[in-house]
This record gives C-alpha cells, sequence and structure tokens, in this order.
C-alpha cells in the first residue's frame, strides 16, 4: 500500500498555535530576555544612530602614489643574500647571490642555474661579476668590500 503525503496550503496547524502561543506572551519573553542578556535584548533591538560626518572627507581611489625612478645599491643582508635595492622605497630589485658557508669559510656564490639557483641573474650581469663567484671574505676582505666592488662592477655606486 502507497500513502501519498502532499504539502497542503498554507501553514500547519501547529505553526499557527504556536505564533499566537508566542504573539500573546511576548512581553514576558523580552522581559525575560532583559532580565538574563542585563538588558541588552532591548538595547539591541533599538534603532541606532548612523555615525556622521565631521567636516570635510576627502577620498582619492587608486595605487600608490608613483615612485621616483629608483636608485639602486648593493646590500648584504643579515642572512648573507647580496641583493639590489631601491634607496627610496627600501624594496629588492635583484637577487644577486649569497654568502654561504663551505668548508669553514665564508664563499660568495653568484646567483646562477649552474650554482643551482633557481631564478638566476641575468646573462649580462652573470659575465660581469663572474670573477666574483667564489669569493673567499674574512678579515681581509668583508661583505662591504664585496658590496663595493658588485656596484662598482655593474656600475652601482
Amino acid at each position: 500500500m502507497v500513502e501519498i503525503i502532499s504539502k497542503r496550503d498554507g501553514p500547519r496547524r501547529e505553526d499557527v498555535q504556536v505564533k499566537r502561543m508566542i504573539e500573546q506572551n511576548r512581553s514576558t519573553i523580552v522581559r525575560l530576555a532583559d532580565q538574563i542578556s542585563g538588558g541588552g535584548y532591548s538595547a539591541s533591538r533599538k534603532p541606532r544612530q548612523k555615525p556622521q560626518a565631521e567636516g570635510l572627507i576627502i577620498h582619492v581611489g587608486g595605487g600608490s602614489p608613483v615612485a621616483a625612478e629608483a636608485d639602486p645599491s648593493i646590500r648584504v643582508s643579515i642572512n648573507g643574500r647580496v641583493v639590489s635595492v631601491d634607496r627610496n622605497t627600501g624594496r629588492q630589485l635583484h637577487h644577486i647571490g649569497d654568502i654561504r658557508n663551505r668548508d669553514g669559510e665564508q664563499v660568495f656564490v653568484l646567483a646562477t642555474k649552474q650554482n643551482g639557483f633557481f631564478s638566476p641573474v641575468d646573462e649580462a650581469v652573470a659575465q660581469e661579476l663572474a670573477d666574483l663567484d667564489g669569493s673567499r671574505l674574512g678579515a681581509t676582505y668583508t661583505e662591504e668590500q664585496l658590496a663595493a666592488d658588485i656596484g662598482a662592477k655593474l656600475g652601482i655606486s
């Protein structure tokens, strides 16, 4: 045997009774909600005043301001990365290489595919700095001197 249950038009009788009971006891429900929430229920139901602007407010949309032409310099970071940075913004322009520890000595490694870098420097830069690849750093040849030599070879003061 098959029973076909179809939805009747309109709300169910039980729903109508519950809604009527809630409406009849609305004041008691609100009073209990305020008592439990410390008056927060009624306060949340009141319309709030929208904030009003004071004085003249000017909002200009768009991107970041256009920076002046880049002023590059060579910097050796604390973690041993040798990079070209813009003096105006402090942003990194190019990664040139790393200073790595090999056999207890600090060695400059140029960022080339042969040295295992995923993002190598341009071929022209690699040719200019090829003689510095593998330079050993120490008391006689410091990071500052390396940065100055790289800058001189690339025409960066």
